[in-house]
């Protein structure tokens, strides 16, 4: 798919890893609609990103009916729909068994309602969508880029619930993409390593010098521009479909 002026919708969009694409994206001439729940970040967002070019809308991925309302607005706004970015997630840490007993339910459900049920929830409303767009040259009618993360496979001690939901983004990639070739719609996911995002840059200095050591190369934390970049990788090379891509430095998790 061509990436210049490509209409498109980046959950998690105000901040994080999903404004680093929204930024990356405008650059090259993108119509943009953000969903996020954060509306005071999402003030922001906009005034740099240009009204006119860019609009937020207030959307709990993890509710059906608002994924869908959102999609259509986002649809009228930009004219179209030809790429989403699914970057909307939370952390949802805590032990099986804690010095308070066993985890809540609800925090698992809620983790995994956002993260994976809220990838599942926007990839599919806009699909069917994107599945009524004029295909390219090769058939193409749009690409879906989930989030996932190297907890998928090394989950720490703690992380129990957000491995759950990033494995799940990761093992319905595939069949996915599968499923919507008929339709001339790629699906791929980027398992980000480390990366430096506004929840590591509460923590000590000390914690964030030691995650950066703990990347083998560069020894370093991952930027955001660098996640929007193999964005724009994922749009551009039409031969990357049902994937689900490391971006980490060679870092394999250690237990705790």
């Amino acid at each position: 798919m061509k990436f210049s002026g490509i209409r498109a919708i980046i959950t998690g969009g105000v901040s994080g890893l999903g404004l680093a694409v929204a930024r990356r994206f405008r650059a090259d001439g993108a119509r943009l609609a953000l969903f996020d729940v954060n509306a005071e970040q999402a003030s922001a967002a906009i005034g740099e990103l240009g009204a006119d070019n860019a609009r937020f809308f207030v959307t709990d991925v993890s509710d059906e009916q608002n994924v869908c309302e959102s999609v259509i607005q986002a649809e009228a706004f930009l004219g179209g729909i030809d790429v989403v970015v699914n970057c909307a997630g939370i952390l949802g840490a805590g032990r099986v068994l804690g010095r308070k007993g066993p985890m809540p339910l609800e925090r698992f459900k809620a983790t995994v309602m956002v993260n994976l049920i809220g990838s599942f929830n926007v990839a599919k409303a806009v699909a069917d969508r994107m599945q009524h767009n004029t295909a390219n040259e090769d058939g193409e009618r749009g690409v879906i880029i989930n989030t996932a993360s190297v907890a998928a496979w090394e989950g720490q001690i703690g992380q129990a619930a957000y491995s759950a939901s990033k494995g799940g983004v990761v093992s319905m990639t595939l069949p996915m993409a599968r499923e919507f070739t008929r339709f001339g719609i790629r699906v791929n996911t980027i398992a980000p390593g480390v990366f430096h995002t506004p929840m590591v840059d509460i923590m000590p200095e000390e914690i964030q010098q030691a995650l950066s050591d703990s990347v083998p190369f560069p020894r370093r934390l991952g930027k955001p521009e660098e996640f929007a970049e193999l964005c724009v990788h994922l749009i551009e090379n039409a031969y990357f479909n049902g994937a689900s891509i490391r971006l980490d430095g060679a870092i394999r998790l250690e237990p705790q």
